[in-house]
């Protein structure tokens, strides 16, 4: 099977933005344009493509993000069907609840359309999201939408965009009017008036700008040479020429405009209003012009999995061996689960079988679609640049690489915010605790940033994710795909119990009552277990057992306890430890050593000994000057500068220790470690103080002991 359209003529894109900015209207009027569909859905009609999900529709905000592919000739050459290109556009959603969704895309896409809304410019969400494209060095292209609303000001959100994203942007279009008055875009590039009329307004109409007033005529002329200039900075021979008065063509004002957007040099300014079908086909050409296609991006490099030190380069060739990444993971329910997968090199056909170096496994690849939302069509063969999804990997996760068994790569893992919010769920009924469990585990399966576990010391059912907003989708999505009924409990903190003194006692049980009786007497010594290093560990003593949070001395001698008792008395040892002696959670890093005790001829067992090692272990811990120890935090908060003081201020009240500052572009960012227990809601508190413009990431970083205030309350709350 040929390849249908070359590499150079491939763009792989997404369209991300903040949450209502217009990211799902822009991608519908794609689709239209593109042939892809005879009819625009609209997302408050809750009936466009790419948001197909029913908490999607119900709540017109996009959750997942939806693959599409479609083709485009630019309106340029709209006779020329050498010039058609396919597209594979992902559409992301803004809410930051989601964000997992856009890091994921952007990992594997070679270029974005960032939308703006017209009347708010850039907004909370629109900087997460540019930091994640900076991060992923992704080549962008602003699209500021909405231009017909009441308030819009293509001036004031490009000033946001210059203020808060980037200086490098640069004013490619301009509107004709605003708000209800709005008509057309001028580019000041080419110098032509642009008007879109026709049944939805497909048909693009070119104008010279001598029809327009003056006063738009002199913003052009003006912008015009602005632009020229910001080109013409980014090619030194050009730069020379330019000064020396001689005004480039056209086609290399384009030529080296484009290479400046590849490199992140420049990222184009378009304006329009996807609702009322105003700039969007421009778009498209821009996409075309200025976004690369993969062999424009540099090769990516992997990992030898034989080899760590050694570093692979892949070339997006079709001749090269395959190596693809997969990027996501969704449960269909007529096909069951499919593996959305980016090709970077090489070719893949049904059938196939492909090899994953994280679990050193071969998987058969089933069968290969290529996605329209959540419509499919079947492929038997996907080459380079492609982006597909897979039937029949049953292994392969999130972020893992699949490649050619003769000559393997890894790619860079994708990294994912760790959770940041937890709750207790049960099932309502027996008939739901089996699916429950199937349920979760397929969610957590889909979504890297909601985890699910066990609380081994209550039982029960403890799922995490990026937010409360996260969490409702997750259980809603449970109730409605997999018809599991859940009740959700409050946010809950896991502490523990440690001593921080030295203790002995001694442990007797003993029950004679005529006939065979039981006898157990131990005596032991308790401490704080030292911190030891790697090889410090390798050459523990013969007597010493080491697990995590315990460690077992036995210093017996002359077989005052027999052998075949010591065992049990280590079992004993870590029971009594599994229930603390102030309010009962699991004791840690605690070092009990056996010294002495006694046996009985007939009445000594296993279950004696255990026993009285349990006693003799809480008998000891209560003398060590036991102590509750809390997980501590380490939380950073992006912020804008102006709501530096509030942050600080509100992170002080919380316990917090603050570790430093530093400058993030145009924000700030606090580092702190802060307990856990006081983070509970800690979004929304953010959210409200400063304007819902910062947001936090946290991760566990350690055990610390619990203040006494503190420690009487949780004991008083437990009793």
């Amino acid at each position: 099977m040929e390849r249908d359209y070359p590499l150079e003529k491939v763009r792989n894109f997404g369209i991300i933005a903040h949450i209502d900015a217009g990211k799902t209207t822009t991608t519908e009027r794609v689709l239209f344009y593109t042939g892809v569909k005879h009819k625009i859905g609209e997302v408050h009609k809750g009936e466009t493509t790419t948001d197909w999900m029913e908490q999607e529709r119900e709540r017109g905000i996009t959750i997942t993000s939806a693959a599409v592919t479609c083709f485009w000739t630019p309106t340029y050459a709209s006779d020329d069907k050498t010039k058609k290109h396919r597209f594979n556009i992902i559409d992301t959603p803004g809410h930051i609840d989601f964000t997992v969704e856009v890091k994921r895309s952007l990992r594997v896409l070679d270029g974005a359309v960032v939308v703006f809304d017209g009347v708010a410019g850039v907004e909370p969400q629109s900087e997460t999201n540019w930091r994640y494209a900076d991060e992923a060095k992704v080549p962008r292209v602003c699209f500021i939408n909405k231009l017909d609303r009441t308030g819009a000001s293509f001036e004031h959100s490009y000033a946001t965009i210059l203020d808060r994203l980037s200086k490098k942007a640069v004013r490619v279009q301009i509107p004709i009017g605003l708000e209800e008055k709005f008509k057309g875009v001028i580019d000041v590039l080419r110098m032509k008036a642009y008007y879109f009329e026709g049944d939805m307004g497909n048909k693009v109409i070119e104008k010279d700008l001598d029809s327009l007033p003056e006063n738009l005529k002199a913003d052009a002329k003006k912008y015009h040479s602005e632009l020229v200039e910001k080109i013409v900075e980014t090619d030194d021979v050009m730069m020379t020429e330019y000064l020396e008065g001689m005004i480039p063509n056209m086609d290399i004002l384009k030529k080296t405009l484009r290479k400046a957007v590849i490199t992140n040099e420049i990222f184009p300014v378009f304006a329009g209003s996807a609702l009322k079908n105003k700039g969007v086909q421009l778009i498209l050409d821009a996409v075309i012009d200025y976004l690369p296609a993969p062999t424009d991006i540099a090769a990516i490099s992997g990992i030898d999995p034989n080899n760590d030190d050694a570093i692979i380069a892949r070339h997006a060739s079709d001749t090269e061996p395959f190596s693809a990444l997969a990027f996501k993971v969704a449960t269909d329910p007529f096909v069951g689960q499919l593996i959305f997968f980016r090709v970077y090199s090489g070719t893949l056909t049904a059938g196939s079988y492909v090899y994953n170096p994280r679990t050193r496994n071969k998987e058969r690849i089933g069968r290969i679609l290529r996605m329209h939302a959540n419509d499919r069509e079947e492929v038997k063969q996907v080459f380079a640049g492609e982006i597909a999804a897979a039937v029949g990997l049953k292994d392969t996760i999130t972020s893992d690489t699949i490649c050619d068994e003769n000559s393997p790569i890894i790619l860079d893992r994708i990294i994912f915010p760790e959770p940041v919010i937890s709750l207790r769920i049960e099932p309502k009924t027996k008939a739901d605790q089996e699916k429950m469990g199937m349920a979760l585990n397929r969610l957590a399966q889909e979504d890297p940033t909601f985890k699910v576990s066990t609380d081994q010391e209550t039982g029960e059912t403890i799922i995490a994710g990026m937010g409360e907003l996260h969490l409702e989708i997750i259980v809603d999505r449970m109730k409605r795909e997999f018809t599991v009924e859940a009740n959700v409990g409050k946010p809950q903190v896991a502490y523990r119990e440690t001593i921080n003194g030295r203790a002995e006692a001694e442990g007797k049980y003993i029950k004679q009552s005529g006939g065979r009786g039981n006898y157990g007497h131990v005596k032991i010594k308790v401490k704080p277990m030292e911190v030891l290093t790697k090889e410090e560990l390798e050459d523990l003593p013969k007597n010493t057992k080491r697990s995590p949070g315990f460690e077992f001395v036995n210093t017996i001698k002359g077989g005052v306890i027999p052998q075949e008792y010591i065992a049990p008395c280590e079992k004993g040892f870590k029971e009594g430890l599994d229930r603390g002696v102030l309010a009962g959670f699991k004791m840690v890093n605690v070092s009990v050593e056996l010294w002495d005790g006694s046996y009985h001829e007939v009445d000594s067992n296993e279950m004696a000994f255990k026993i009285a090692s349990s006693m003799a272990v809480q008998d000891a811990c209560r003398r060590a000057n036991p102590v509750i120890l809390e997980p501590m935090m380490k939380v950073e908060v992006v912020t804008p500068d102006k709501f530096m003081g509030d942050v600080t201020g509100n992170l002080s009240s919380k316990r917090a220790l603050i570790e430093g500052m530093e400058d993030r572009g145009m924000n700030k960012v606090i580092k702190a470690i802060v307990p856990l227990s006081e983070m509970f809601g800690y979004m929304t508190g953010l959210r409200s103080m400063t304007e819902g413009r910062a947001s936090f990431t946290m991760e566990f970083f350690r055990y610390d002991i619990v203040p006494n205030n503190v420690a009487e309350t949780i004991i008083s709350s437990r009793k």
